[in-house]
């Protein structure tokens, strides 16, 4: 995420990513996709052969991973066997080969679980792994205990998306502030036309949680206190926008490819959306758009996104099929490699020096670069949550939906959900 996650992190319309797992485990799995697809081609020095795992089963990321891996294969003289599975089947599948001692050798994982399979001993540290030139922000995503044990070849962060012809009409700008988003929100709602001024996407799922921690970090609110008077202030005034009408209730049900396409068909005036929906929303047919960072409480703040993207992690097995992997690993955070992959599926290279250039070269990255440097890990600092970030991120998103639905108030509704987590 999800960002999708984002999943996106990391999630978009068709760009939800897993990787999968050995043979005989996907084999257990219903509806798992074995591509079996051999990535590098084994010579008479090298017979080593790593089994990889990821839910990239739909373009663009589909068909950009495999020669990836084929590339990096042959530049670490290993075979690769590729592997895929649905997104919500891969934390499972990686547990219960964590239970069998047979976790791949390669999995590609959303960061806010790397601290999860670090926990079960299944992964090795990447610590020794070279991460000069990346980002910080990213470096630290990864970490367990003061150790690396996932990185990003590339990531994703949040910013607005505006119709240009929609505030172009109406006279606006884009917004700089919470004040003028939901100004320009209310102005640029129609009935008559069918458009609602802003979407966020609001599903009982991490999503939710994803879209709301902008508002709520950027309050000053903290994940090791989910109901302070900040986070309050930030669910109030996304629920402002729903109780007036200039976001749909149905929120509650789309997730941030629906978002997407609601902004696609001129439903949307504005949207809060990843970079990994350039490559849909640049298609013939839409409407033409522009990018800017996220609004902030009052003019001088910083804009605060979440940190997403997929991290490669390395399972325990034989010294030499470990130290291939890391190879690979390493060779994936080139930054050719990282270009490669990010360009072609809508992500920011982790390498600081290429996502400036590519920001550079397209001004349609130019929001989500600004934002990446300050952009939050959500299993980082100051919260520290490790593997306990997806339970509290289930309290959160439990609670946006019952004060969008009018089952609660803000204040009661994370008060319950920092109750129910112990906080």
């Amino acid at each position: 995420m999800n960002g999708r996650s984002s999943r996106r992190s990391t999630s978009a319309r068709g760009v939800r990513r897993w990787l999968g797992a050995p043979l005989v485990s996907i084999a257990l799995v219903a509806g798992a996709a074995c591509l079996a697809v051999t990535a590098g081609a084994a010579t008479a020095k090298s017979t080593v052969t790593l089994t990889e795992i990821d839910y990239y089963n739909s373009p663009p990321g589909s068909t950009a991973i495999g020669p990836l891996l084929k590339t990096c294969a042959a530049k670490a003289g290993v075979t690769i066997q590729h592997h895929t599975v649905p997104q919500a089947n891969l934390i499972p599948q990686l547990l219960q080969d964590v239970g069998t001692h047979s976790y791949p050798n390669l999995a590609l994982v959303d960061n806010p679980n790397v601290q999860q399979m670090a926990q079960t001993g299944a992964i090795i540290s990447l610590s020794g792994i070279n991460t000069r030139g990346i980002f910080p922000s990213i470096a630290s995503a990864g970490s367990y205990h003061g150790k690396t044990y996932g990185i990003a070849t590339g990531v994703n962060d949040l910013a607005i998306y505006y119709n240009k012809a929609d505030l172009t009409a109406a006279g606006l700008t884009p917004p700089k502030t919470w004040g003028e988003l939901h100004a320009d929100a209310s102005k640029l709602t129609s009935s008559s036309h069918g458009t609602y001024g802003f979407a966020f996407s609001a599903p009982s799922e991490e999503e939710a949680t994803w879209d709301f921690e902008p508002f709520f970090w950027g309050n000053g609110a903290s994940l090791a206190k989910i109901n302070s008077s900040q986070a309050v202030q930030a669910l109030t005034f996304l629920d402002g926008m729903v109780s007036d009408g200039s976001v749909s209730k149905e929120v509650v049900n789309w997730t941030q490819a629906d978002v997407e396409e609601q902004f696609a068909a001129g439903h949307a005036a504005m949207m809060i959306n990843g970079p990994w929906q350039l490559p849909v929303l640049n298609a013939p047919g839409t409407p033409a758009f522009g990018i800017v960072p996220l609004p902030v409480p009052k003019a001088g703040d910083k804009p605060v996104s979440p940190l997403g993207g997929e991290t490669w992690t390395v399972g325990k097995s034989s010294a030499a099929k470990e130290a291939g992997a890391v190879k690979v690993v390493q060779c994936l955070l080139s930054p050719a490699q990282s270009l490669k992959w990010s360009k072609t599926v809508g992500y920011i290279s982790t390498d600081e020096t290429v996502a400036h250039q590519m920001a550079a070269s397209n001004a349609q990255l130019a929001a989500f670069v600004s934002e990446i440097g300050s952009a939050k890990a959500r299993t980082g600092p100051p919260a520290n949550l490790g593997p306990k970030y997806n339970t509290i991120s289930q309290a959160i998103w439990t609670a946006v939906q019952s004060v969008i639905t009018g089952q609660a108030t803000p204040t009661a509704a994370l008060g319950n959900a920092a109750a129910s987590v112990g906080q």
